[in-house]
């Protein structure tokens, strides 16, 4: 008895020590795709084939495939039809005909390249999608749906990784107008932005209440805030970033919002850009910016995911983050980690190894697919080529 009591003692502190005993729900892995191509480079949620459930969409370098809920039986839908490497995709029914269309980035890695456009289905299931031209913009890498110029209807921001021209103050954020007829005519592009280097994601938010989309963005001098000021677009500085003397040492890489409980927002991201650190940004006492920067972890590498999510149901959002190579810590991964806050400040917060080594994280979210009303979690692999899918289980480890 005295020996079993000893190992229950033994396992509740290797357990504790790894952080999966407080107020995070249990994780059922399943591994949705074991090969998916040489990376999966984003993964996303959509309902595709429009019967109510949420499927997974996934994006190699040559192939956009989507998983076809509850079965999870793949489909592919464009294969070697755009660039190499393609590297982001953004859900919406564009030209309103009642069906889901996608855009997508590609061809990010080449000095010179970077192609927009998207895509609408085939006249039979089986057929691969059709493309149509958007744009060009060299390292196109992030892409989402959101009315930021306030038309009343969203347009497609892009936000590339490095200059588009040698001398340029930084790279380009985007916003393309969808125009009447899409497959024809020009998407107009309106530049947010030109002064942030190495921006590495962007995100959405309604940042001062006021009605309008305005965008959060990540780069080599930080995280900004970018927002419509009457006729023009103003950038406001929201985190430093972490700070070194080289550029690929400074700034921020992913980048999400999200809320503790009393409707506290804070800024995740991971930090530098494929970096070793993950930060959330706290409303300073007096309201000043930039916000308050807590580090709360430091043992990664090449991390390169993060989502918030209430994954518990607790009024708190926890932070999701990836890494695609092991880390320096005691749990080295690869893998996919949850961190929880210890209180309602945002100031102390605990991790939670959801998986250790089985997938090099490159994109992550959380939605939940299920229908039970917990958020579940989704993560793509560059170097295990994996997409894997990790059902919310409810009971609190």
């Amino acid at each position: 008895m005295l020996r079993s009591r000893g190992l229950l003692a033994l396992m509740l502190f290797l357990c504790g020590s790894r952080g999966v005993l407080a107020g995070v729900p249990k994780f059922e892995a399943h591994v949705i795709d074991p090969n998916i191509g040489n990376v999966c480079y984003a993964v996303a949620s959509a309902d595709v084939n429009g019967d109510g459930k949420l499927d997974i969409v996934a994006v190699s370098e040559n192939r956009v495939q989507w998983y076809e809920a509850p079965s999870w039986t793949k489909h592919i839908i464009l294969e070697d039809q755009l660039e190499a490497e393609h590297v982001c995709i953004a859900a919406l029914d564009i030209d309103q005909d009642g069906k889901l269309d996608f855009a997508i980035g590609a061809g990010w890695i080449k000095s010179n390249s970077g192609t927009i456009q998207w895509i609408t289905r085939g006249a039979k299931p089986e057929d691969k999608w059709n493309v149509h031209f958007i744009g060009k913009e060299k390292t196109t890498h992030r892409m989402s749906f959101a009315d930021v110029l306030g038309t009343g209807r969203p347009q497609l921001v892009v936000s590339p990784l490095t200059r588009s021209a040698e001398g340029a103050t930084g790279v380009r954020l985007l916003a393309f107008e969808i125009p009447k007829q899409p497959k024809t005519d020009r998407w107009m592009p309106t530049v947010l932005d030109a002064t942030v280097n190495r921006m590495h994601a962007h995100t959405h938010a309604d940042w001062d209440g006021d009605g309008k989309g305005d965008t959060i963005v990540s780069g080599e001098e930080g995280v900004f805030l970018v927002q419509r000021k009457g006729d023009a677009f103003a950038k406001t500085l929201l985190g430093t970033g972490a700070s070194g003397d080289k550029p690929e040492l400074r700034g921020a890489g992913e980048v999400k919002l999200g809320r503790l409980k009393g409707s506290r927002r804070f800024i995740a991201t991971v930090e530098p850009m494929h970096g070793t650190s993950v930060a959330v940004y706290l409303n300073n006492a007096d309201g000043s910016l930039p916000l308050k920067r807590v580090v709360i972890e430091e043992t990664l590498k090449q991390g390169h995911a993060v989502w918030t999510a209430d994954l518990d149901g607790d009024g708190s959002d926890e932070v999701v983050v990836g890494h695609r190579e092991p880390g320096t810590g005691t749990v080295k991964g690869p893998g996919l980690y949850v961190f929880s806050s210890d209180d309602e400040a945002g100031s102390k917060w605990t991790k939670h190894i959801i998986d250790d080594g089985g997938i090099a994280v490159e994109d992550a979210f959380a939605t939940d697919l299920n229908g039970d009303g917990r958020p579940d979690l989704v993560a793509g692999g560059r170097a295990t080529h994996n997409v894997k899918l990790y059902i919310n289980a409810g009971a609190t480890k």
